[in-house]
C-alpha cells in the first residue's frame, strides 16, 4: 500500500481551512512589553541576519508575530530557534529548546527545532528496496540511518519567503520555505522538491504544512523536532507536565530502536498516556522497552488513524504555569521523545545547560522503518503524486 489519499491527494486549501478551524482555542492574555498581544500581527514577518557558514553562506532569522504567538525560524534547517507564548498571567516564555548562536545548530546532533526529512525516524541499517531496487542511505545512528542522514534537511539552507494572508478567518502571517533535494543526497532516489510552511493564525496556533512532489518513485517521512518545556527553556524538567495521548498501541523497538513490527497494546503499561498523567510518574518504570530506549523515545499507534484533516491527538498541560499545548495531525503516528539524551553539555538561550528529560518531542509522522515494514502505512511517493501533510499546535492556559 503506498501513501494515504489525504497524504497523497488533497488539497492544501482544504488542510488550511480545516487547520484554521481547530483554533480558537487560546485565551486572552494580558499583554507584556515587547512581546505580541492577542490583538497584535497582521504584519509581514521581519527578516534579520543570525549568522554566517564557514564558506560565507548567509543564514537569517525571520520573526513571526500573531494572535498572542510569537515564533523565530532560521534557514539553517528550517528550524524553529524561538516559540514565545503566554501564561496565565500573561507572562511570555520560550518554550522551545535551542541555541542562541549559528555554530551550536551547525554542529549539534540534538535536532533542535529543525525541519527533518527526507525520513524522519529511524530506517533499519540505513538501507529499503524499492521497485526492485535496494538503496543504501546514509548511516548516522550506529547501523541505521536517522532522520535523513548525516545531512539531512536539518543541515541544509532553507529557501524562505515571508508572507501574510487575510481571509474570512482573519489575518495569518508565516513563512514558506523550500529545498529541492537531489537525486541521490543521502542515497535516497529521485529529485524532490519541498515546501513547508510555518504559520501562525490570527488565534495564534502553529500551524505546519508540508509538501513535496519528486522525478522518481522515494520514500518520504517529514516533521518537525521541536522539544517543548512549558515551562520555559532552561527551566528543568518536563517530568511534571501531563501528557495525553489518545493512543491504544504503540511499536516497540530492538536494541537499535528500530521497531519489530508489532503494534503493541499500551494498556497496563508505562506506555498509556490516554488518560494522561506526568511524563515523570512511570519513566522510571524499569520497563524492558524504557531500558532498551533510557526512558520514551518510540512511536505511539494513533487511535485515529489517518485522516483528512488534522485531529487532535494529544495535549500537554503544566500547572505551574498554566500553559497548554494541544496538537493535532492527519498522520497516523507521533514519536514521543523525553530528552533522555541530553547530558548538560548544552545551553540555551537562557544561559543554563539542558540536562535528561529537559525537554520533549512530539513528532507527528509515519511509522519509524516503513519501507522495510510492508504492514506498516506506506510512505511511498511517485511522480505526478504530492505529498501533504499537515500539523497543528493549539496554545492556550487553564
Amino acid at each position: 500500500m503506498e501513501l494515504s489519499r489525504r497524504t497523497v491527494m488533497a488539497s492544501a486549501a482544504a488542510a488550511g481551512v480545516a487547520a484554521t478551524a481547530l483554533g480558537g482555542t487560546a485565551q486572552a492574555a494580558r499583554h507584556t512589553p515587547g512581546h505580541p498581544s492577542k490583538g497584535s500581527g497582521g504584519r509581514m514577518p521581519v527578516k534579520e541576519l543570525f549568522g554566517k557558514l564557514a564558506d560565507g553562506t548567509k543564514i537569517y532569522r525571520w520573526t513571526l508575530e500573531n494572535g498572542g504567538t510569537r515564533l523565530k525560524v532560521i534557514s539553517y534547517g528550517g528550524t524553529v530557534q524561538s516559540l514565545e507564548v503566554p501564561d496565565r498571567h500573561g507572562r511570555y516564555a520560550n518554550i522551545a529548546l535551542g541555541y542562541d548562536n549559528l555554530h551550536s545548530y551547525v554542529i549539534g546532533t540534538t535536532f533542535f527545532g529543525a525541519t527533518i526529512g527526507r525520513f524522519g525516524n529511524r530506517i533499519a541499517k540505513g538501507k529499503f528496496t524499492l521497485d526492485g531496487k535496494t538503496y543504501q542511505l546514509s548511516v548516522n545512528d550506529g547501523d541505521n540511518s536517522l532522520h535523513g542522514g548525516a545531512k539531512g534537511f536539518d543541515k541544509r539552507v532553507w529557501d524562505i519567503e515571508g508572507y501574510t494572508d487575510r481571509s474570512g478567518f482573519g489575518t495569518e502571517v508565516g513563512v514558506r520555505m523550500h529545498y529541492t533535494s537531489v537525486d541521490g543526497e543521502m542515497g535516497y532516489p529521485g529529485t524532490l522538491k519541498v515546501t513547508v510552511t510555518y504559520a501562525l493564525t490570527a488565534c495564534g496556533d502553529w500551524r505546519i504544512d508540508y509538501e513535496a512532489t519528486t522525478d522518481k518513485a522515494t520514500v518520504i517521512n517529514m516533521t518537525n523536532h521541536t522539544y517543548f518545556n512549558l515551562a520555559g527553556e532552561g527551566s528543568g524538567s518536563i517530568e511534571d507536565h501531563v501528557l495525553r495521548i489518545a493512543a491504544s498501541r504503540y511499536t516497540p523497538v530492538d536494541s537499535g530502536l528500530i521497531p519489530t513490527g508489532e503494534l503493541a497494546p499500551v494498556a497496563g503499561t508505562p506506555f498509556d498516556f490516554r488518560a494522561g498523567k506526568p511524563v515523570g510518574r512511570d519513566i522510571r518504570a524499569g520497563h524492558p522497552q524504557q531500558v532498551l530506549a533510557h526512558g520514551f523515545d518510540h512511536n505511539w499507534v494513533l487511535d485515529k488513524g489517518i485522516t483528512d484533516e488534522p485531529v487532535e491527538f494529544a495535549e500537554l498541560r503544566h500547572h505551574d504555569s498554566g500553559r497548554v499545548l494541544r496538537v493535532a495531525t492527519d498522520q497516523p503516528g507521533v514519536q514521543f521523545y523525553s530528552g533522555n539524551f541530553l547530558d548538560g553539555s548544552l545551553v540555551g538561550p537562557s544561559g543554563r545547560s539542558y540536562r535528561q528529560t529537559d525537554g520533549l518531542t512530539l513528532e507527528t509522522q509515519h511509522y519509524p522503518d516503513s519501507p522495510n515494514e510492508p504492514s506498516f502505512p506506506s510512505t511511498v511517493l511517485r511522480p505526478g503524486q504530492t505529498y501533504r501533510t499537515t500539523t497543528v499546535h493549539s496554545f492556550d492556559t487553564a
